[in-house]
């Protein structure tokens, strides 16, 4: 008997003989204490809910009645009946967000002191139903005491790189708050996109919330205010705050394509297709910026009732303000320092008028550079020391730092989110300075497409240590998680894999000619799908399991499907004809281990995409590239090309020179030629740069040699300025 099947059997006869075990019971989180008694109370078409009479709790009542009968099939009654739930408000029960949960034989009882309270009372009452349609349903017999061990356990989606419809960030607001969730921070202006409009500046969203994609595509989208109503209203009903974030003095290039007399030099911009850090931001200089930001934040803080407001504040270059006249003369006028406190400046007016308007300001970590008035909250993500600094300052700090879901799974699975402590390197903080935790979806390979295998199931692992702090028994939560996957399939939820990325895919020489693409499936019902010219595999492509052989160059494009859905964006493999192809290759200097790449990567007929982790570059970490290629026998050569990726904002740059060589026994070496790659290291985009040797005369040659030289220091004006660059290469290219 299988596992599974055993597991069924045991359950099935756990409610026949109505004996129930805490080992039946599957709540994410868990809660704090839980007691199972002997029985169960049977829910059926007599049943009604009793409430108290006021808005919010007839409110609670309706939504309970809906979930059970989505739930069950079950329509409960709207009469008087003794057989009912009931929903109290109980000032015994202390805390916020507490409630009781009571079943017995003979009655539901959901008590708390708030409407908080009662609600997750009712969302834990939904995750004992039983997941089928039925004319009854058995709800086992127990007692719940519960209630959070930290306030703040949010989750962040950045609709700014991508747009979300409205149905998806629905769905995602049904699926956190049946877990607990109470803060969606909802990431709503970036460089690539700005999603919210603002009715007194409409070219915010005529103009900065699209972009003209790399193939000539318009793409972008943005919330209208109803929209946005409409969705703050739904969460509200659902228990959780929506918290904007809308991005300042950084990361704010749409916005300044739209209103380019905001930026220091007034110059057009365009939109950005690549990610990055960009050097035009706010001019600090010009008083029409405060006058444009705080209108702005009028029409948001009229949006969202919520008491915060998100400014960002991060990655913000001081190039544009170290070259503006008026940025110069307000820091002299000031007495600042430097641009750090201009920063600073910036920070605390915004925070001022916030405040004046019964708002608090939240900032990422880098507002406290220069300094930031304390009644601030301070989100981490650089660090326990960036942490340690804002609790010294007197700031209420968010931990996100160890939770940001766009880090693949292999690297942060379920395991490690469930083993990890949301206050570590915080258990002094003073009381109430630590407000909880947040799992940041950043969104520049996340789209509505992949987005729920991201969030899911690591979201759950994160739900249950922020509710529930006490102690771990990883064993019982995988029994627990396994039990929620049928619902999250009956809400068509993309759910990825636990501990590794939803597939894996590694492409080879094949010593028969053309590839070899070898699949790992990391969910078992996955099929891949694949097309050969470019195109988007859709569910009529043609499909494989674990390996493709592929017999010509070409742009090979593969998808993980399940359910008749695709669950991921395209793996795309660029395959060429490449003389060098799966030849042996030799390194002066070994690559970074972290960026090694598999044998032979820098000639295997592949070339790398902008990701630079789409496992295609190979990098070096201060060093150079010098690589030998064995042809294995004397070859005609017209072309020596190779590969450099620019992201600066990640300290990578091209090399400062590539030299190419030949030889016929790999002894000696014959210099071809030096070429001079183009370099400006403060251009924030993502970059990639072709150095190519040319000869109008064949070469003949057994040996062939690139050798690149490492850009050197970073420039004092950059990000790790003094640190040595990182040089990633993808493929040397002989034709």
């Amino acid at each position: 008997m299988s596992k599974s099947l055993a597991l069924c059997c045991l359950g099935l006869l756990a409610a026949l003989s109505g004996v129930c075990t805490a080992a039946d019971i599957s709540i994410i989180p868990k809660p704090q204490q839980l007691q199972v008694d002997k029985g169960s109370y049977v829910l059926d078409a007599r049943t009604t809910i009793v409430a108290p009479g006021d808005a919010r709790a007839r409110e609670i009542a309706s939504f309970l009645r809906e979930a059970i009968r989505e739930r069950t099939g079950i329509r409960l009654s709207r009469g008087k009946s003794a057989h009912a739930i009931v929903l109290r408000r109980d000032p015994s029960v202390q805390g916020d967000e507490a409630y009781r949960l009571s079943v017995t034989t003979r009655h539901v009882t959901i008590s708390a002191a708030t409407d908080k309270g009662l609600f997750w009372g009712v969302q834990t009452l939904r995750q004992l139903l039983p997941l089928r349609h039925a004319a009854r349903a058995n709800i086992p017999a127990l007692h719940i005491e519960d209630a959070p061990s930290f306030p703040w356990r949010g989750v962040m989606l950045d609709a700014g790189r991508h747009f979300y419809p409205v149905s998806f960030i629905e769905k995602q607001l049904d699926v956190l708050s049946y877990n607990k969730i109470d803060i969606f921070h909802w990431h709503l202006t970036e460089d690539q996109g700005w999603r919210i409009a603002i009715e007194r500046y409409p070219a915010l969203t005529e103009m900065g919330a699209w972009r003209i994609e790399a193939d000539g595509s318009r793409y972008g989208g943005f919330y209208t205010q109803q929209q946005i109503r409409d969705i703050v209203e739904y969460a509200r009903r659902r228990n959780i705050t929506v918290i904007p974030e809308i991005e300042m003095p950084g990361h704010s290039t749409a916005a300044l394509a739209a209103y380019p007399q905001l930026s220091c030099t007034r110059q057009p911009l365009q939109v950005p297709i690549t990610w990055g850090v960009f050097k035009d931001v706010y001019c600090v200089g010009d008083e029409a910026t405060f006058t444009f930001l705080q209108h702005v934040l009028d029409e948001v803080i009229d949006l969202f009732p919520a008491p915060y407001v998100h400014i960002g504040g991060d990655e913000v270059p001081k190039d544009r303000w170290k070259a503006c006249d008026s940025c110069q003369q307000l820091m002299h006028a000031q007495g600042l320092a430097d641009e750090e406190g201009l920063q600073s400046y910036f920070i605390r007016r915004i925070q001022t008028y916030l405040a004046g308007k019964q708002r608090t300001l939240i900032g990422w970590d880098e507002i406290l550079e220069g300094g930031a008035d304390k009644n601030a909250i301070v989100e981490i993500w650089r660090g326990e020391a960036e942490g340690r600094k804002a609790l010294a300052s007197g700031h209420r700090i968010i931990n996100a730092g160890p939770y940001y879901l766009d880090t693949p799974t292999a690297e942060l699975g379920v395991k490690k989110i469930y083993a990890s402590d949301p206050r570590q390197g915080y258990a002094d903080a003073p009381a109430g300075q630590f407000l909880g935790a947040e799992a940041p979806l950043w969104s520049e390979y996340a789209t509505p497409l992949n987005a729920e295998s991201k969030l899911y199931p690591r979201v759950l692992a994160f739900a249950e240590i922020t509710w529930n702090d006490g102690p771990r028994d990883y064993a019982d939560f995988q029994r627990r998680l396994q039990a929620q996957y049928p619902w999250l399939d009956a809400r068509q939820v993309n759910y990825g894999a636990e501990e590794q990325n939803l597939a894996d895919f590694h492409v080879a020489p094949d010593p028969q000619g053309g590839w070899q693409l070898q699949a790992t499936r990391n969910l078992a019902d996955l099929v891949f799908r694949y097309t050969i010219d470019g195109s988007a595999p859709g569910e009529g492509s043609p499909a494989f399991t674990d390996t493709l052989a592929i017999r010509h160059a070409g742009t090979l494009q593969v998808t993980p499907f399940r359910h008749g859905r695709a669950m991921d964006l395209p793996t795309r493999f660029t395959l060429l004809d490449n003389l060098a192809s799966g030849k042996p290759i030799t390194y002066a200097q070994p690559p970074s281990p972290r960026y090694s790449g598999s044998p032979g990567a820098l000639d295997d007929g592949l070339l790398g995409s902008n990701n630079l982790h789409d496992g295609q570059w190979i990098g070096w970490e201060g060093g150079d590239l010098d690589a030998s290629i064995d042809l294995r026998q004397t070859t005609s050569l017209r072309s020596i090309a190779v590969n450099f990726i620019q992201q600066s904002g990640s300290w990578v740059l091209p090399p400062r020179s590539v030299t190419f060589y030949v030889s016929a026994d790999g002894q000696h070496w014959s210099q071809l030629d030096t070429k001079t790659p183009r370099i400006d290291a403060g251009d924030a985009r993502t970059l990639v740069q072709r150095i190519e040797f040319a000869s109008a005369v064949p070469i003949s040659a057994r040996y062939v040699r690139v050798k690149a030289e490492n850009y050197g220091p970073l420039p004092t004006d950059s990000p790790g300025a003094g640190h040595r660059a990182w040089l990633f290469s993808d493929e040397i290219m002989l034709q």
